[in-house]
Order: structure tokens, then sequence, then C-alpha cells
């Protein structure tokens, strides 16, 4: 057996050991001062005025719904091709998320479709910027102002990326990030919210802690969670933001040999990445042609074969029980042909090779055939 090249990997070269036992030595394994410097960093770095830590990307979404006073009878628009993590947020605050088409090429939301979906009942648009990519904000934007309903960003995927040169997470109401073990920099888990609104900073921070007033211990203003990221989580999160410079170098360096590797390959259909977007790509996902290659599923299953872990593009809401009703065909054939090959900052440019040659050799749905029957 090859050895594995493992589809995603934590870049932990710096200071996080060094950070997360300075916070251990300081007791402070809970609410810490890394807590604070992380938010300080991270809001400078996409020059946002307000960041907010929670425990998890999926808390961060949760916490963005119910600073907008999102409930039951709202709707709130979502693309059909994302993790399921904002439609499941939406239904479990009551809200109906209302599901539509993406760009065949980008694969982010489909902005005509977020106008056609627009009802009495809209109360937020849930934009989701995909494997580094970034939707197209300034008609999304457009369309939410031009129908007084909230923006919500999900930049679990793209932190750091651009759009005519402002960051991905910016643009509406709220921005929802991750930290995740895979993502551009992780805590292990954790999350974030960014705002540049007083009133919405003032209420989300109330609901991350309980509810409670900072300072009037025990004393709730208002319904909340502990939603809250540690100070250890904080600590790891502080020594990635100190590496950063080169965890998206590597990135870039590496996104850009595979796209040396794959442009000519026949059947190998990249993600468009347009003009304005300068993306920090998180995973290189490509989209490949039935025709040349046969089922996305047994492709996988043979890279698998050949020591090298991929991931397939995300399930359609309807494909499932909970959301059947749905109708993405656009979203539909994306989910069936989307391949997600390994991308980390410590990947090596010959892993990239093997990976490019392994997929290579499976062209051709004969080859692929024969090698499963053999």
């Amino acid at each position: 057996m090859p050895e594995l090249i493992p589809w995603a990997a934590p870049a932990l070269q710096g200071n996080e050991s060094e950070f997360v036992q300075d916070a251990l030595a300081s007791t402070w394994i809970s609410g810490g001062p890394y807590v604070d410097r992380f938010e300080r960093e991270f809001s400078t770095r996409n020059e946002s005025r307000f960041c907010i830590t929670t425990s998890n990307g999926t808390t961060a979404l949760q916490l963005a719904l119910l600073g907008l006073g999102i409930g039951p009878g709202d709707e709130v628009i979502v693309p059909g091709f994302t993790f399921l993590a904002p439609a499941n947020m939406v239904l479990a605050q009551g809200a109906k998320p209302v599901f539509v088409d993406v760009d065949p090429e980008t694969w982010c939301v489909d902005p005509d479709a977020i106008s056609r979906a627009i009802t009495p009942h809209t109360r937020a648009i849930l934009a989701v910027h995909l494997y580094g990519n970034v939707c197209d904000m300034g008609r999304i934007v457009e369309i939410a102002r031009g129908h007084g309903v909230a923006l919500i960003e999900d930049t679990a995927e793209s932190a750091f990326s651009k759009w005519n040169g402002r960051a991905a997470g910016t643009f509406g109401d709220v921005g929802c990030f991750s930290f995740q073990a895979t993502k551009t920099i992780t805590t292990g888990e954790g999350g974030a919210v960014l705002t540049d609104r007083d009133d919405l900073f003032e209420l989300m921070s109330l609901v991350r802690n309980h509810g409670m007033h900072p300072d009037q211990r025990y004393f709730h203003r208002v319904v909340g969670f502990n939603f809250r990221l540690t100070n250890m989580q904080a600590a790891l999160g502080c020594a990635q933001l100190a590496g950063l410079e080169a965890i998206i170098e590597s990135r870039k360096r590496l996104y850009e040999h595979y796209v040396r590797r794959l442009s000519d390959m026949p059947g190998v259909v990249p993600q468009r990445i347009d003009e304005a977007v300068s993306p920090v790509v998180w995973t290189l996902a490509v989209r490949l042609d039935p025709e040349v290659f046969g089922s996305r599923d047994t492709v996988s299953e043979l890279m698998k074969d050949c020591g090298i872990e991929t991931r397939p593009g995300f399930y359609t809401p309807n494909m499932m029980p909970l959301y059947e009703e749905a109708h993405l065909p656009r979203a539909d054939q994306v989910s069936r042909e989307v391949l997600c090959l390994p991308l980390y900052p410590t990947l090596s440019h010959e892993a990239i090779d093997r990976t490019c040659d392994a997929l290579n050799s499976l062209r051709g749905c004969h080859a692929i055939q024969d090698r499963l029957s053999a």
C-alpha cells in the first residue's frame, strides 16, 4: 500500500505549542486574554469593527440568526450546494430555509435565483462562499439592500479570500467563520462572527454568554447560550494568525501547481474563479465529466486504493429526507460530479503530482471497470 496522502492536515509549525502551554500555565483555560487577543487580531486582519468568537462555525451561524431575530414564520434564502449547517440552523430557529440553485461554473449561489426566491416572508439571505471562492457580493449586496433583508455570509471555507480587495465575510450584516481542524486556520474546533453593527455586536455578545450582562454577573438580559471559545483554543488561533502569511502563501503556491497539472487534463472541470476574487483556496475541488471518468464515487474509491484521500461534493438538500421538496437541477449535477483533492500547507509538489497522475490514470469508463473487475 503506498504512503497515504491525507485530504487535509493542519499547519502546526509555529508558536502553537508555546502559546497553548502559556495558556495552561496561566490557569486561564476557559475564558482569558488569548480570546480577547484573537478577536482583536482576527477583526483587524479582516478590517471589521467587531469579532465575537464561538465554539464552532455552526454556533457562529446560530448566533448570527439569533442576533438578527430570525424565527418562526421567517424565510431565509440558502444555496442548494453547501454543507448543510446553514440550513439546519435556520430550521433550528423555527424558520424556513428556502433553497435556490447555484451558478454551474462557480458553484456559488446564483444571484438571479436569489431574486426570484424573495417573498414578503424573506428575512435574510445566507450566502455561502465555497472552497475558497467568493460569491458575487456586488449583486447579492444590491439585492439584499433593495429588498430590505439581512445578509449573512458563511465564510467557513473562504477565510481571507477577497472580492474586489475586500475580505469575504465583511459585506453583510454578519460574517460567520469556522476554525475546525481542516480549515485555513484552526483552533481545533471553533468559530467567529464579524460585524460592523454596534447593535448586533452588543446583542450577540450577550447571547454568546448565556445572555448575561458583562458587568452584572448572573443577571440575564436575554435568552442566551454557551457558545464560548476557550482560552486554550484561542491561544492556538493566535499562533495560527502569527503564521498566517506563510499559510496563505503555501496554499496559493500549491493551488497554482494543481492548476498547471490539471489545466489540460480531459474531463476535469475546475471551479471558476472570477477576476474580482482573490482566493485562499481551502480544498482543490474539480468537476469530473462522467463521460470521461464514469462515477465520481468510483473514482474516489480508486483514488483511495492509490493511497490518496478525497472528498465528494456536498449532497444537495433534496437528497435528504429533511428537505426533499427542493428543486435544484444545477446543484444536483455539481453535487454528483465534484471531487475534492488534497490541499493543505504541508502538502508537497510531489504529492500533488502523484494525485494528478492517479486521477489521470482513471480517465475512461472502460479503464475504471477493468480495474474494478481485476
